[in-house]
């Protein structure tokens, strides 16, 4: 058993996502299989499938810092500030260096420098006109940065770079600084705002990785045998980090504990994912929390809704499953919500955590039709209510360049 100061919790919860902008409100649209994919125009691109957030900017920003700063800079703004106050904690003159900032992103800095590109193309490409904000926009600290000058924030703060692993990333950097004391408060997670860049789309496009359905909330479809893609969408999730005795002080509301988690690379390809790879990160985390593999109830999957993806995961599910006493219950998210990129594993995460109370799994969506080399056991086709409680579930995430990230977190008990 870890002893006390080496147990993190999870206290406060900030989110906002296309189908939701509060962990009640993305919660019980998951379980009434409530998803909200729309159609938007891109430049150069044309009218593209997305999940757009449409949360209040003005909750914790004026105009003129929404229009100096960035997108991911503001969606970071409003999950911390949310998760802050849901955490009952508030920056002080004891505690605001002793808070740290950890935000997992999948790329920075694309949306401002198109944007920009295309401004003075109307101007002849004169640089005077080139935005004076352009420097501290793109600097790939600059989520976590906004954060800080936000909340008055001066411990440490930065971003990790984790192409769609980053958000798992982000929590586990915010569990380590706990673990060594470099912070008393970790505010972690993940942002995208990859909706607003013409090149996340055309990228995907001349992969032919990019999905397309009549009705829109029915494009994002992972396992399912007619899936063809990906429906890219913008969003955040940022909880707040404590450790177990600094919690109890405080007598707050603990969302779940934190019992595991690894990260790895598959080091084999830029694109196509290797399931050995990711069967071991899954395998470390499960050492890692000192479980065996029958211990997880559920796993929420990373499955994109590509055809080769969605393959490569369930063979690497079956590789840590297959020969367990149990196969864990399996469920996905961005059948919900398209993927979120930098933001999918946390909001993935935040929308199991209720599981635990009041133990309920939320189902898969848009699988009309499973693909046979997806049939794995355990597939949640509607949502679940268990007759024993949930203790712990394992959150999949996995990037671009082989970048795979694990977190396993359990029901809370003293």
């Amino acid at each position: 058993m870890p002893k006390i100061d080496d147990r993190i919790v999870i206290t406060g919860v900030g989110l906002t996502a296309p189908n939701g902008n509060t962990l009640a409100e993305f919660r019980a649209n998951l379980l009434k299989k409530v998803s909200h994919i729309e159609n938007i125009t891109v430049r150069y691109v044309g009218e593209v499938h997305a999940g757009v957030c449409k949360y209040d900017t003005s909750k914790y920003q004026n105009k003129r810092d929404v229009r100096t700063g960035t997108r991911a800079g503001s969606i970071s703004i409003y999950c911390a500030n949310e998760a802050f106050a849901d955490s009952g904690l508030r920056i002080t003159d004891e505690n605001r260096s002793r808070t740290g900032v950890y935000i997992g992103i999948t790329e920075h800095g694309n949306v401002e420098t198109e944007s920009e590109i295309h401004n003075i193309s109307q101007f002849n490409y004169d640089v005077k006109y080139w935005n004076h904000y352009h420097n501290p926009r793109t600097v790939a600290n600059n989520p976590a940065g906004e954060v800080t000058v936000n909340m008055g924030i001066t411990g440490p703060h930065y971003c990790l770079g984790a192409a769609c692993a980053a958000g798992n990333a982000g929590i586990i950097q915010g569990v380590q600084q706990l673990l060594l004391g470099e912070v008393d408060i970790a505010i972690a997670g993940g942002v995208s705002e990859s909706i607003h860049t013409f090149g996340i789309f055309a990228g995907f496009k001349s992969q032919g990785a990019l999905a397309y359905h009549s009705d829109p909330c029915k494009a994002s479809r992972p396992f399912d045998k007619a899936r063809n893609g990906i429906v890219v969408s913008e969003g955040g999730c940022v909880y707040v980090l404590e450790r177990l005795a600094d919690a109890r002080r405080r007598g707050v509301r603990i969302y779940a504990e934190i019992a595991g988690y690894s990260m790895n690379s598959d080091g084999t390809h830029f694109v196509l994912p290797n399931p050995d790879r990711q069967a071991e990160c899954m395998q470390r985390a499960i050492r890692r929390a000192g479980l065996t593999p029958e211990d997880i109830d559920l796993v929420n999957t990373h499955a994109t809704g590509t055809k080769t993806g969605d393959i490569q995961e369930c063979e690497a599910l079956r590789k840590v499953f297959g020969n367990a006493g149990k196969f864990p219950y399996i469920n996905n998210t961005k059948g919900f919500i398209g993927h979120a990129m930098g933001a999918a594993g946390t909001l993935e995460l935040a929308g199991n955590i209720p599981s635990f109370e009041d133990n309920i799994l939320h189902p898969c969506a848009n699988i009309d039709s499973l693909d046979p080399e997806c049939a794995i056991p355990n597939i949640l086709f509607e949502q679940l209510r268990l007759e024993k409680p949930v203790d712990y579930i394992l959150n999949n995430s996995f990037g671009m360049l082989g970048i795979n990230s694990v977190l396993i977190v359990k029901r809370f008990a003293d």
